[in-house]
């Protein structure tokens, strides 16, 4: 994906404002004390968001487009720009989220309509193969997607797909193991070989992670064993732990430069969540206890250092930030509902996704529109457009609750 760095920075800057500031007309809510609301409730809540998402961003919603599969940047066409593949796949993540939860068709035949104008669109796509970007987390963003629209539909052109781009393309950026100063790591973009980011490993160690999982079930013919997709998980996920985690902090750095410095300055909640989510992922797979160890640790790190604005996350109202948020949402609620978790730690993670949804819900989504912008205490006005990125955010934070289970 593209780094906004002056859009991250005013992001970051905005949340430690709105910490400091106690806004008269919208009292903050204390954390764990939140009015009871129950599933019937948060289903209400996601049907509109992504009722909202598909009215008001996907292109073919809008007369003159209808053969436009593809999300719109900016809400009731005030963005079309088609230089942001990487949000395709978060959008299309929450449209398999409605079809799970739901099981209304409407979401499953939006499928083969995104599956022809994902990469139709991509606007650093080779003629050869339209997949292709030249951000490698952006491909690795896809997969994910790819991955759970083939769990969600036993179709193998999907998985097929998935394992193709990670072999191809995302695997062969790894290394080499013995190139100092970085001694391993996936490339985080190809024409910036020497940059190893935490958004390209944590993906990539959860993707070969899963296509262990499902290597026998498919039955796709890879050129290689499935035990290598584990290893090749493990090893990933070994990088980023030694490169780029705080062992004592549980803060993951966002990128190895090209000299070997590490940016420490930057601790982004999506890089928090891929890690968790890589973490957890391998726990599922070995049993091995240092990894849920690992990924409890980092998603601490989110609650207690991150949520400064008054028991929330910073607003992040659009580019590639307004997506951070949501990609740890996806990923720390799978960690909440593990019984493996010792329960006073899942009654935390329980009650902070709970406070975070309630926030939003009650103060920052417009219940005439469904649309959220990226701010937790303010709403978009009727009449606001707003950006994909916080939109889909919210509509994660809302499918989150759906499946966050009661104690």
């Amino acid at each position: 994906m593209k780094k906004i760095v002056f859009a991250a920075l005013l992001a970051a800057m905005s949340g430690l404002l709105a910490a400091r500031t106690h806004s008269a007309e919208t009292p903050a809510t204390s954390l764990g004390q939140e009015s009871e609301k129950g599933e019937a409730y948060w289903n209400r809540m996601a049907d509109g968001m992504v009722q909202s998402l598909i009215e008001k961003f996907w292109g073919a919603s809008f007369p003159g487009y209808e053969k436009r599969y593809y999300f719109n940047y900016g809400s009731n066409m005030s963005n079309m720009t088609t230089e942001h593949y990487w949000p395709q796949a978060h959008a299309m993540d929450v449209i398999v989220d409605a079809w799970l939860r739901t099981k209304d068709k409407k979401y499953l035949d939006m499928y083969p309509l995104w599956w022809k104008g994902a990469p139709k669109f991509n606007f650093s796509g080779r003629r050869e193969d339209p997949w292709w970007n030249v951000f490698v987390d952006d491909m690795e963003w896809m997969v994910l997607t790819q991955i759970r629209m083939y769990e969600s539909t036993n179709e193998k052109k999907y998985l097929k797909k998935a394992f193709q781009m990670y072999d191809q393309w995302i695997w062969s950026t790894w290394g080499p193991e013995n190139e100092a100063p970085w001694y391993g790591g996936i490339t985080w973009k190809t024409d910036v070989e020497k940059s190893k980011n935490a958004c390209s490993n944590g993906p990539a160690a959860i993707i070969a992670a899963r296509l262990y999982n499902f290597h026998e079930k498919a039955g796709i013919k890879t050129k290689k064993q499935r035990e290598e997709y584990l290893e090749e998980s493990k090893k990933i996920y070994a990088w980023l732990k030694s490169a780029l985690f705080d062992k004592e902090s549980g803060a993951v750095a966002d990128n190895m430069a090209r000299n070997g410095a590490i940016n420490r300055k930057w601790i982004f909640t999506y890089n928090q969540g891929t890690f968790l989510g890589a973490a957890h992922e391998l726990y599922k797979i070995t049993g091995e206890k240092q990894y849920l160890t690992d990924a409890i640790k980092a998603a601490n790190y989110v609650i207690d250092k991150m949520s400064g604005n008054r028991g929330v996350l910073s607003n992040a109202t659009s580019g590639d930030g307004g997506l951070f948020h949501g990609i740890f949402f996806r990923y720390f609620v799978k960690l909440a509902n593990d019984d493996s978790v010792d329960m006073a730690t899942r009654k935390k993670f329980h009650a902070y996704l709970t406070h975070l949804a309630t926030v939003m819900a009650e103060n920052g989504i417009n219940h005439n529109t469904m649309l959220y912008g990226g701010r937790w205490w303010k709403a978009p006005a009727d009449n606001e457009n707003v950006g994909l990125t916080p939109h889909v955010t919210g509509c994660m934070l809302m499918e989150a609750m759906c499946v966050l289970k009661d104690l």
